[in-house]
């Protein structure tokens, strides 16, 4: 595959301020990274806090983006499991060290030394980049890249969510139904569990959407379900939610909180939390989690809505997120072409 010199990218110069387009030369890959023809690249809420100077300490200048579908076009010394022409999925997760307490313990999602796609290392917002050969997924030639790629956050990240909610579970309220909602709702589904959508106030595309998808009740967060829930998934990054989602749960219910970052907490009465309630967060995706979400994409299969954009759009796309205005999931389309 014939590799130009110089490649187009979306840059954060400063956290608070919009990405610059800028002319870069394509990067080299290490000896055990591979250069990736990116074809689209999710634009994830985890990028508008980035951006927004809600996470800190981002590498800088940063190319964000952690959803990346490409094309292998340039191959590290040490890289023997990828070729060129294979097509990947790179997600957050784009470095573990392998032997602190966390990753001994096969728990890498919390390496003390860890490194993320699009926040420590640049990302996907680019028409080229370089991963790790070892935090790549293999991918079919049939996936469409476009739809695939919010599988590689907010569909990772919502999974592990999901598990973490628990298995035995029957009743399940989903809290912020964007990207990360609807792509479990149809895991949910598939495993037989009773859906329930919470959106914004007034937000009826997305209530239409969960009940298109098969969940058996859409409302709004300010209302009570008709049924307890056995367990709640938190993705909106709103701490208020929290008591909220407590006070829908049965005796011995979980809520678990599938964001990187979230507003306070407020205080609320014990009582809520008590007969064995749990609250409890996600962090980051193991491999194990990208291969098991991936395998069942297939045979369900999964279908995303999403809402394509040039990559020279970002700004447009993050302005439509962090104004509640994409019902799905928006994706940046860099290249129509393998």
């Amino acid at each position: 595959m014939n590799v130009p010199e110089q490649m187009q990218a979306m840059v954060l110069e400063a956290q608070g301020s919009p990405l610059c387009p800028r002319t870069l030369p394509v990067p080299e890959p290490a000896p055990d990274q591979v250069l990736v023809r990116v074809l689209a690249c999710g634009v994830c809420r985890t990028d508008l806090h980035i951006i927004d100077n809600e996470l800190p300490g981002p590498k800088l200048p940063l190319i964000p983006g952690h959803e990346i579908i490409g094309t292998v076009c340039g191959t590290g010394s040490a890289v023997n499991s990828l070729a060129d022409g294979d097509l990947v999925g790179i997600p957050w997760l784009g470095y573990t060290c392998g032997s602190c307490r966390y990753c001994l313990a096969g728990r890498e999602n919390l390496c003390d030394r860890a490194r993320f796609t699009g926040y420590t290392l640049d990302g996907g917002y680019a028409e080229y980049t370089v991963a790790n050969e070892q935090y790549c997924f293999q991918l079919s030639d049939s996936v469409d890249p476009v739809s695939w790629a919010p599988l590689l956050c907010a569909g990772l990240i919502g999974f592990r969510t999901y598990r973490l909610a628990g298995k035995e579970i029957e009743h399940l309220g989903i809290y912020g139904f964007g990207a990360a909602a609807h792509i479990i709702t149809q895991v949910a589904l598939f495993e037989k569990k009773k859906v329930y959508a919470f959106t914004r106030p007034g937000d009826l595309e997305a209530q239409d959407l969960a009940l298109r998808l098969g969940a058996v009740w859409a409302g709004d967060s300010t209302q009570a379900p008709p049924t307890e829930l056995d367990a709640a998934m938190i993705f909106a990054p709103r701490g208020e939610l929290v008591p909220i989602a407590l006070a829908a749960c049965c005796k011995g219910g979980r809520v678990v909180c599938g964001g990187i970052h979230m507003s306070d907490i407020p205080t609320f009465p014990y009582q809520l939390l008590w007969q064995e309630k749990m609250v409890r967060s996600v962090a980051n995706l193991t491999r194990g989690d990208g291969v098991e979400l991936l395998a069942l994409a297939s045979r369900i299969p999964i279908r995303t809505e999403v809402h394509p954009f040039p990559l020279n759009q970002a700004n447009q796309a993050l302005s439509r997120l962090r104004q509640g205005r994409i019902t799905g999931a928006a994706v940046l389309v860099t290249a129509h072409d393998r």
